[in-house]
C-alpha cells in the first residue's frame, strides 16, 4: 500500500499536531506545513493580534484561504488548527488526496499543555479548562467522522506516535494489517 500524498493533522489544542507532524514530515521525506503558522506569516502579527483585530470570523476566513491553498501541495504533512473543522467547506480542503489523522488527547492532557501558553485566544479567560471541554465535546465528533486515523496521544512521546502513524499508513504484511485493524476498534 503506498503511502498517501498528503497527511492532514486535526484534532484540539494541545493534541501535539505541530510536534508530531513536523518529525513525521521529516520521517516521510514530506514538506511539512501549519496552517496557524501561515496565516501568522502572511498577516505580520500572531494569532492573538488577528482576534483582537478581527475576530474570530476574520481568522477563520484567513484560516479556510490556507487551507484551500494548502490542498494541493503534494508530499506534504500539513497540521491545522484545533477549529479547522468547524467550517463545512474547509472539509473538501482538509480530505483533498489526503489521509486525515485525528490526534485525540484527553481533556488534563490538554489543560496540562495549554495552561501555560498565551498564544491561544479563546482559552484567555477566567476558566479554560471549561472552554477546553466545551469545545471537545462540540469538535470531537467532527474530528472522528473526518478521520481516517484515531490516534490517542496521552502518555506517548511524539516519537511513538510518529511510528505508529507511520504503521497504520503503510502496514507492510497482512497480518499486521489485521492487528492494526483491532487495535483501531479498541481505541474508537
Amino acid at each position: 500500500m503506498p503511502l498517501p500524498s498528503r497527511i492532514v493533522l486535526v484534532g484540539p489544542m494541545g493534541a501535539g499536531k505541530s510536534t508530531i507532524g513536523r518529525q513525521l514530515a521529516r520521517e516521510l521525506g514530506y514538506r511539512f506545513l501549519d496552517s496557524d503558522r501561515m496565516i501568522e506569516e502572511r498577516c505580520g502579527a500572531d494569532i492573538p493580534w488577528i482576534f483582537d483585530v478581527e475576530g474570530e470570523g476574520g481568522f477563520r476566513q484567513r484560516e479556510s484561504a490556507i487551507l484551500r491553498e494548502l490542498s494541493d501541495i503534494g508530499a506534504s504533512v500539513l497540521a491545522t488548527g484545533g477549529g479547522a473543522i468547524m467550517k463545512d467547506e474547509n472539509h473538501e480542503w482538509l480530505k483533498r488526496d489526503a489521509v486525515i489523522v485525528y490526534l485525540k488527547a484527553s481533556l488534563e492532557q490538554q489543560i496540562e499543555r495549554t495552561r501555560k501558553d498565551r498564544n491561544r485566544p479563546l482559552l484567555q479567560n477566567d476558566d479554560p479548562e471549561a472552554v477546553l471541554r466545551r469545545l471537545f465535546e462540540l469538535r470531537d465528533p467532527i474530528y472522528s467522522r473526518l478521520a481516517d486515523i484515531v490516534m490517542l496521544t496521552d502518555r506517548k512521546s511524539p516519537r511513538l506516535v510518529v511510528r505508529q502513524i507511520i504503521n497504520r499508513l503503510n502496514p507492510r504484511t497482512p497480518r499486521q494489517r489485521r492487528k492494526i485493524r483491532k487495535e483501531d476498534q479498541k481505541h474508537v
